[in-house]
């Protein structure tokens, strides 16, 4: 057994993955200092104050099912993760999806970390990487001044993609005369704006020739693949949206017979009230007046009104299999934890999955306790095993997937799908619960 250190954590950064790993900390009864540069200082993506800000998509993506991202989320309640309770109180129709309404998201994780008797909140920015339990949590836009530490710190080259948010629209200024409710699971979540083929084409070639935001000095970062901007798709082949974001399967037009539209656009619910729709898949690049004009050729968007415009950002991530053990703590420097998605997960749940895990090992770092890593059979455990062992020159930023699971022999012979993947998540269950019953208590 380690000698007991006695300190707080310092956490350096207040969005999903920092947010978490405060309040972890917290419910095991260790104080929390939880670092915030906003508002004092705000980055190009931010517009509030507020933990955990949204400030991409409001899906979390599948709450329903057998898939990767319902595992992920089942491993985390296990924890009581705060971002999946907050998630919960804030939920908005989206069918099988779990999507919020992003102001009362974070105003929820805000009044439970500002609330919390363990947690002291700094509003300011940290330039240095600190001494002592730490956990870094900063995001894809970290100050510059504690990137360059950090880098310095960690003698690591960071790595970079581009990132957008997509367009978000009044609701009342949707034609819905044009437009019908519906989705492919039979739920009424979703507006859809269908387009016939001639409408389709006027829109594409709009599209694929609209002018786009210049990238500065970020040119060689590439795009992620599940986050494509709607013109970089539309630019791999014109019927390329239609089997994306634009796909008519699975939807059939009321007003047109119940036939199948040519091509759809999906407007999911922003907000509670119902007064703000953002487009489902339509992160864009493209500059402010041309989504305005290319939009706007969406026969239910002919008058629409925007709440805000898709923009796009520089996501930096370090190359993690050099630097990080699956505990996410540094090698070599035990006391300093890494978390979210400047590690290389990416997506809300896994950043917020990764503070999670951070939590648990520096709380086991204060009581002198060995640091611990997950199963690989969980969802977590494998991912957090791809971030620290994965080839460094090929590293890539990762989702939850069943790709990351080595399974035996005997169940990829198994060729029903659902009955591979029922074994892939009983499996997962089964190991995070004794792991998590046995290893890491939620309280003191």
């Amino acid at each position: 057994m380690k000698k007991k250190l006695s300190s707080r954590v310092t956490v350096i950064g207040g969005g999903l993955a920092g947010s978490e790993a405060a309040f972890q900390l917290a419910e095991r009864g260790i104080p929390v200092d939880l670092h915030e540069m906003r508002p004092v200082s705000m980055t190009p993506a931010h517009h509030t104050g507020r933990f955990a800000e949204l400030v991409c998509s409001n899906s979390f993506g599948a709450d329903q099912g057998l898939s990767p991202a319902v595992l992920l989320k089942s491993e985390m309640r296990l924890f009581h993760s705060l971002v999946l309770d907050a998630g919960a109180k804030a939920k908005v129709g989206a069918g099988s999806a779990l999507a919020v309404d992003r102001d009362l998201f974070s105003q929820t994780v805000s009044d439970a970390i500002e609330h919390h008797p363990l947690i002291t909140i700094q509003r300011q920015v940290v330039e240095k990487v600190p001494e002592g339990p730490t956990v870094i949590a900063t995001g894809p836009l970290t100050h510059q001044s504690l990137s360059q530490d950090l880098m310095a710190t960690l003698k690591n080259n960071p790595l970079s993609f581009f990132d957008a948010a997509a367009p978000i629209v009044f609701g009342d200024t949707i034609d819905m005369s044009h437009a019908f409710y519906g989705s492919r699971e039979g739920s009424d979540d979703y507006i859809n704006c269908p387009l016939t083929k001639a409408e389709y084409e006027i829109f594409y070639d709009a599209l694929v020739n609209a002018e786009q935001h210049e990238r500065h000095d970020f040119e060689d970062a590439a795009f992620f693949e599940g986050c494509l901007p709607i013109e970089e798709l539309a630019g791999r082949g014109k019927r390329t949206p239609l089997f994306g974001p634009m796909k008519p399967m699975g939807l059939s037009n009321p007003y047109e017979g119940g036939r199948r539209p040519y091509a759809v656009v999906q407007l999911r619910r922003d907000n509670a009230a119902g007064s703000l729709w953002s487009m489902v898949g339509f992160q864009t690049n493209l500059r402010w007046g041309e989504q305005k004009r290319v939009f706007r050729l969406i026969p239910a968007l002919v008058s629409a009104e925007f709440a805000r415009y898709g923009v796009m950002h520089r996501n930096t991530y370090l190359r993690s299999p050099n630097i990080l053990d699956a505990t996410l703590s540094v090698r070599g420097r035990p006391e300093l934890f890494l978390a979210g998605q400047m590690i290389g997960v990416e997506g809300y749940v896994e950043s917020a999955a990764s503070g999670i895990m951070a939590a648990i090992n520096a709380a086991r770092l204060i009581r002198g306790q060995d640091l611990m890593t997950l199963p690989r059979e969980t969802m977590m455990g494998a991912l957090f095993y791809y971030i620290s062992h994965a080839d460094p020159e090929h590293f890539q930023p990762m989702n939850a997937t069943f790709g990351l699971f080595e399974l035996p022999e005997r169940v990829r012979a198994i060729k029903d799908k659902r009955e591979r993947r029922q074994w892939m998540f009983d499996r997962a269950m089964a190991a995070m619960r004794t792991w998590s019953h046995e290893t890491a208590p939620r309280y003191a």
